[in-house]
């Protein structure tokens, strides 16, 4: 798709021509609009278009086959209005200007924090929403912003269930190295995953800082191997994930454990790897086996039954979460019994609810409640990802140690 083409879908779009009020707010429409960019090409197009998939499929869903949504006793289809924003934070600001110009009320997020951070301040600052599944940043939820809110706990507080499970491997985990890009969701992350580590005495060997753009990593594997951790963590976007892998193949670098908050839950990892993908651990905040369930899609299985009948993009985490967004939003507007952007904002707010991604509650600030909305921890085993941790939820015992790059077949 061209990156300057609108992406729309969902209803007729006749009722959306008229600017005066906020297009959610205009009851007789009948048509509830979500604005928004989204990653279709650029280094994000890989997890923007899983996020992307899963709008569709919540937009889909609702029109299709529940008849659309009734919120204050009238009903409404809904529509899809985003944008490509090609990865490009400076664009995605742009676009977003100009649909809060245009009187676009309700808005979805872009993939990645440095598109998340410029683009909700701009929705903030004119009084507009953002339910979004792209930005875990703390910046985004440390600034006194009170309309923008998020699925996933903010970065420093998505380490928890992590510990959990590196404690309880055998043999227990002593060490680690942390290697992390300059960014603003990653260095959160990285420092929120030492402070965790350290408390609950495992030894950081390594806090290594990476550029924001990356395209050699052979210096610092040189460290790595030198101080043979236990188990290397990555803090890292997609990409910079498979450049590290690849470069460790090639190094022969070798940890007990290979862990990657992102980039082993997409096709292109497995794609890019190869056999090397095996043994791989990554986190993720949803999979089809959770136990939830809920009045939209039904139980987190229907929801990938569904997915799977109408889109031919394998499925990851992000898909659900996107169209969980979706979901809180409608929710949210079905409780305020209103499309009245405060109203909302107020029921976004106090929102307590299980759907199938789970149960959704923000805290004070915005962000996903940690205790319910943290990650679980995934291995890819062989062609498939199976849940490592929590214990409750695992569908597979960790692979541990790893095997060495030399005797994968």
């Amino acid at each position: 798709m061209d990156r300057r083409t609108l992406l729309k879908t969902g209803a007729a779009l006749a009722a959306t021509t008229a600017l005066g009020a906020p297009l959610v707010a205009r009851a007789q429409a009948k048509t509830i609009t979500f604005g928004g960019s989204i990653p279709m090409t650029g280094k994000a197009a890989e997890t923007g278009l899983n996020v992307l998939r899963g709008y569709e499929a919540a937009v889909k869903y609702v029109n299709e086959e529940m008849g659309g949504v009734e919120i204050g006793g009238e009903t409404s289809m809904l529509e899809l209005s985003l944008f490509d924003d090609a990865s490009d934070p400076s664009r995605a600001a742009t676009l977003i200007q100009r649909q809060v110009d245009e009187g676009v009320g309700f808005f979805l997020g872009s993939f990645g924090s440095s598109i998340v951070l410029p683009t909700c301040s701009i929705t903030e600052a004119a009084g507009r929403l953002m339910v979004q599944a792209g930005g875990g940043s703390d910046q985004i939820f440390t600034q006194g912003r009170k309309r923008v809110f998020g699925i996933f706990p903010r970065a420093s507080r998505q380490f928890v269930s992590s510990v959990d499970m590196l404690k309880g491997l055998s043999p227990e985990v002593a060490t680690v190295s942390v290697i992390y890009t300059n960014d603003p969701f990653s260095k959160f992350q990285a420092d929120g995953a030492k402070k965790e580590l350290e408390a609950r005495g495992v030894e950081v060997l390594d806090f290594i800082d990476l550029p924001a753009e990356v395209s050699d990593v052979t210096n610092v594997l040189t460290t790595i191997r030198q101080s043979n951790p236990d188990v290397l963590i990555c803090t890292t976007h997609d990409q910079t994930s498979i450049l590290i892998a690849r470069q460790m193949v090639s190094t022969d670098t070798n940890v007990k454990m290979l862990y990657q908050t992102l980039g082993p839950q997409t096709e292109a990892y497995g794609k890019a790897l190869g056999k090397y993908a095996s043994a791989a651990v990554t986190q993720a905040y949803w999979d089809a086996s959770a136990p939830y369930e809920g009045d939209y899609f039904g139980s987190a299985q229907k929801f990938a039954d569904y997915y799977s009948a109408n889109f031919e993009r394998p499925m990851a985490y992000h898909m659900a979460s996107g169209a969980s967004c979706i979901v809180t939003y409608l929710e949210a507007a079905k409780q305020a019994g209103t499309l009245e952007l405060n109203a909302v904002r107020d029921a976004l707010a106090a929102i307590d609810f299980e759907c199938f991604y789970g149960r959704i509650k923000f805290t004070e600030d915005g962000d996903g409640d940690p205790s319910l909305l943290g990650p679980m921890l995934m291995q890819r085993q062989g062609e498939s990802m199976a849940i490592i941790s929590p214990q409750d939820a695992a569908t597979a015992e960790a692979i541990y140690p790893a095997p060495a790059w030399s005797e994968r077949g």
